[in-house]
């Protein structure tokens, strides 16, 4: 079977200049590197064969050979990127003080205060949190051009694929809401409201009256009333009643003016009854001109609304589009553009519409219509980055940006990205230019992409000096190490990355490089747990592809395939191995030295990782299943919720949007419609999707996502029975053990919230019995509320043996002993996933408490340092308070109110900080 596998692996076509996520960037100045692997990696191969036997040695010396025209992964080939978003120094005060621009500032000025919010919160990565300030931005629009590009902008974080011209029921989304100038009413779209005004067809035209002037074109004549003509503009009342000839004759040539008769007779018309509904399209486009020749406002916003209302489709746009700009529609101009924006990223390849966008001409005639601005370049920018970094389009739309950009942090972040642009191309001048700028206007990480800039023009110590005199300038933070320990070696740059990863556990880098380095000395089981030690708490397909490399080191066919199966879930275009072959074939070749499963072998499969909590595990094995029923649209259901899991949210929404897609029955797309809303936070529309569903057939999960959209609110008595009824009609529809597992852990948890606790503990253990896991985390609940501590403690330490991904019952089981045992659980969640805020507020709480102030704060900010969380920065604003901190009580507080406006706690120690502020500045 070794022969067969290294035969496949030898006949694979290596696909050169694919592009696509690595494990690491490649140095191109050392190109023969990404061929074939150092001596000291040939050196770690031979030393891990010689530990095993003739045969094995045999085996990995040949495994190691065929992976040569790939090359092993290296450590001197790995290398982090410059991530092109604003990072500041210190993320509390940044945010502290665009909240302190809300309370300062007009209201026209809301909509760009919180798009810069959302740059400011990029770094955080939270979907729910980013779609927030956008969605703020959108409801503080007015112009319709800030309404059309917010709205596509909420429609692409949807990843919605539906026609472009239709609405898909979301006031904030809906294309005609955004045609219309001023703030949106509350309510339903205009779609929905059937708003629009209803033209009444009638035979013909009003009776005219009697005309007293004759407008001749060409041979023909139309009767017009002069006082009607006049009417339409000042221009023409001149002429008809002014100093002028035409005042006095009863016949008027215009046969000169460039119109046609029709359009004459579409003229006189439109001077009587004020509409142009009936007028064919060839009226309308010569009707424009004559509209602007003769400043008659009235007909050109007929005209333009008209022209606006009858782009369908991407075709219709291109065509009108530069119309448009020639005769100022900027309605139509706005519904061409609409288009454009609707159908990203698709509509950034086709080259008219590129032609039109990211050109300097292009940009100019947009802004004389009212339609460059910074909003505009920003979402353009930021799609054309995902899609292809390198291309002249992202280019040139960045240099559009950049000439937008009017306030600091728009310049800071346009020249910012051009020099990650610059880096990723190989411009290295170009690319230090850049970041020199952005530095130069305040934002001192680009001081990192100056560095790298300058290590990759042949200056490393150049480089290092820089990142030296940043972190003794400024207080340090971890990315400042990792991009220092680039420039160092041995001691020195491991040292380097220890600090990076205590200041910032997040940051994959430090965890890639000693992985690599272990493996390099031929330690791969080391290396295997040192990339785990970020893979439990942070899924990424780089992390996932370093795995799968050692996995094939040792031989471990079947632990390699789960880990390529989970990242091509992750990204479906993933390319390995240098970029050279794309991760399906690495899986066709896989799958010929694993054993093959049935698709009822699968699913037991599936069972058996869900209920032991293995996520990724879990992931892998509906890959294998959608490999071999791709039409499933159950299995992408479920493929979404793993991914909601895992926290990637992005490749959640693509897997649920194809769910929808494959979808062959109306309640079953209805139901994942449903959860696309909910998850994108349209609680109403999710429920209302829920209800159609139901209306045509009762089904598990039309029940279940019914009872999740219910209960996202504050349940009162009345409330929390009508979910547990919704629950209950959900357990006696059909579905599997895995969602009804859920469904009775869902049901026990509003029991106990209800102090219902024998029906909980009924829920609980009925949910165990199918083996869903989590169950003991709410049977432990209900034990603690009966003050058993012992049999709490005790499922909590069950759910721990059982569960692979296990740090939230580490936080949990907490609870549930004193204090010494609680500080080693916590201990052990906060190393197993240092994202998990409890353990920093329990520790920070128990220090207070012993009156260790200083010590208490520094917990907090140690963690806000990387997650700066809701609760974390409400906690330490709270700690200021009582120690008399005002000024820091007021920072954290404005913090945290950019995560969450609404935050009512954080609301009240605000005001009372407000108020002690205020009497301060009166006693001074």
């Amino acid at each position: 079977m070794q022969h067969n596998f290294l035969t496949t692996m030898r006949s694979l076509k290596l696909i050169d200049n694919c592009k696509g996520s690595q494990v690491y960037a490649l140095n191109h100045t050392h190109s023969s590197s990404s061929e074939f692997p150092s001596n000291k990696s040939l050196r770690s191969s031979k030393s891990i064969a010689a530990t095993s036997s003739s045969s094995a040695s045999s085996s990995a010396a040949a495994l190691s050979a065929a992976l040569l025209p790939y090359g092993l992964p290296v450590a001197d080939l790995i290398e982090p990127p410059i991530d092109p978003f604003l990072r500041p120094l210190d993320v509390v005060s940044s945010l502290s003080s665009s909240y302190r621009a809300f309370l300062s500032s007009s209201s026209d000025d809301f909509p760009f205060l919180h798009l810069h919010q959302f740059s400011l919160l990029r770094p955080l990565n939270d979907p729910k949190i980013l779609r927030r300030s956008l969605r703020s931005a959108r409801i503080r629009a007015s112009s319709v051009h800030d309404k059309l590009v917010l709205s596509a902008w909420l429609r692409l974080e949807r990843l919605d694929s539906s026609s472009s011209s239709d609405c898909p029921g979301l006031p904030l989304e809906c294309p005609r809401s955004s045609l219309r100038p001023g703030p949106d009413a509350l309510g339903p779209c205009p779609c929905c409201r059937n708003d629009d005004p209803i033209v009444v067809a009638v035979d013909g035209d009003p009776e005219p009256v009697p005309g007293d002037v004759v407008f001749i074109v060409g041979s023909g004549e139309v009767n017009c009333v002069r006082a009607n003509i006049a009417s339409l503009s000042k221009p023409l009342k001149t002429m008809l009643f002014g100093g002028f000839s035409e005042s006095w004759r009863e016949t008027i040539d215009f046969t000169q003016i460039g119109i046609s008769i029709d359009t004459m007779r579409a003229i006189e018309s439109f001077s009587r009854t004020g509409s142009v509904d009936s007028f064919s399209i060839d009226t309308l486009l010569e009707l424009l001109p004559f509209a602007n020749r003769f400043c008659c406002e009235g007909l050109k916003c007929a005209c333009d609304e008209r022209l606006a209302s009858m782009i369908a489709t991407i075709d219709d746009a291109i065509a009108f589009f530069e119309y448009g700009l020639d005769e100022t529609a900027h309605l139509l101009v706005a519904a061409c553009l609409q288009l454009f924006l609707r159908e990203l990223p698709r509509s950034l390849h086709n080259p008219d519409v590129t032609r039109l966008l990211c050109s300097s001409e292009g940009k100019a005639r947009l802004d004389s219509v009212g339609h460059a601005s910074f909003v505009l370049y920003y979402l353009l920018s930021q799609v054309s980055m995902e899609e292809d970094m390198r291309s002249n389009t992202t280019v040139m739309l960045l240099e559009r940006l950049s000439e937008c950009a009017s306030s600091g942090w728009q310049r800071q972040l346009a020249m910012h990205q051009l020099g990650c642009v610059m880096l990723e191309r190989g411009e290295f001048k170009d690319a230090q230019n850049w970041f020199e700028e952005a530095a130069r206007d305040g934002h001192a990480y680009s001081l990192a992409g100056v560095a790298r800039a300058k290590f990759k023009r042949g200056h490393k110590y150049s480089a290092y000096k820089q990142m030296n005199g940043l972190l003794s300038e400024h207080e340090p933070v971890g990315w400042m190490y990792q991009e220092r320990s680039l420039y160092c070696i041995g001691k020195e740059k491991m040292l380097d990355l220890d600090s990076t990863t205590e200041l910032d556990p997040t940051l994959t880098y430090p965890y890639k490089y000693r992985a690599v380095t272990l493996a390099e000395e031929g330690m791969v089981g080391a290396a295997i747990a040192e990339i785990n030690k970020i893979l439990r708490f942070r899924v990424s397909p780089d992390c996932l592809e370093l795995r799968a490399w050692f996995a094939l080191v040792v031989e471990d066919y079947e632990g390699a395939l789960r880990d390529v199966r989970a990242l091509m879930t992750l990204d479906p275009d993933y390319m390995m191995f240098h970029g050279r072959v794309h991760g399906e074939q690495m899986i066709e070749v896989l799958r010929q030295h694993v054993q093959q499963l049935k698709m009822v072998d699968c699913w037991m499969q599936l069972y058996d990782r869900w209920s032991s909590v293995d996520d990724i595990g879990s992931l892998a094995v509906v890959h294998q299943m959608l490999a071999e029923e791709p039409g499933q649209s159950l299995l992408r259901f479920r493929q979404s919720l793993l991914l909601l899991r895992l926290n990637c949210q992005k490749a959640a929404m693509r897997s649920l949007r194809l769910a929808r897609n494959h979808s062959k029955y109306d309640h079953e797309r209805l139901v994942y419609e449903g959860w696309i809303l909910y998850d994108t936070g349209n609680r109403e529309e999710a429920l209302a999707k829920a209800e159609e569903s139901i209306s045509i057939q009762r089904s598990f999960e039309a029940f279940f996502l019914k009872a999740y959209a219910l209960a996202d609110t504050c349940l009162d008595q009345a409330a929390s029975l009508h979910v547990i009824e919704v629950l209950r009609e959900a357990l006696t529809c059909p579905s599997d053990g895995l969602r009804k597992g859920q469904a009775l852990n869902n049901l026990g948890s509003v029991y106990v919230d209800m102090d219902e606790l024998n029906k909980a503990e009924e829920c609980y253990v009925n949910a165990l019995d199918i083996r869903h896991t989590r169950a003991h985390q709410g049977l432990a609940r209900v034990y603690h509320l009966r003050h058993q501590r012992k049999a709490a403690y005790g499922e909590m330490t069950k759910l721990i043996e059982k569960a692979r991904n296990n740090a939230s019952a580490y936080e949990k089981r907490s609870e549930y002993c004193d204090r010494d045992m609680a500080r080693c659980d916590l201990s052990m969640a906060t190393q197993l996933d240092p994202l998990r805020t409890y353990p920093y507020r329990y520790r920070a709480a128990v220090l207070m408490d012993d009156h260790k102030e200083a010590e208490a704060i520094a917990e907090l900010s140690k963690a806000i340092s990387f997650k700066p969380d809701l609760q974390l920065l409400h906690l330490r604003a709270a700690f200021h308070d009582s120690m008399g901190d005002t000024t820091s009580t007021l920072r954290d507080c404005e913090a945290a109110l950019c995560l969450d406006p609404n935050h009512t706690d954080t609301l009240d120690l605000y005001s009372k900080a407000c108020e002690k502020c205020n009497q301060q500045k009166k006693i001074s």
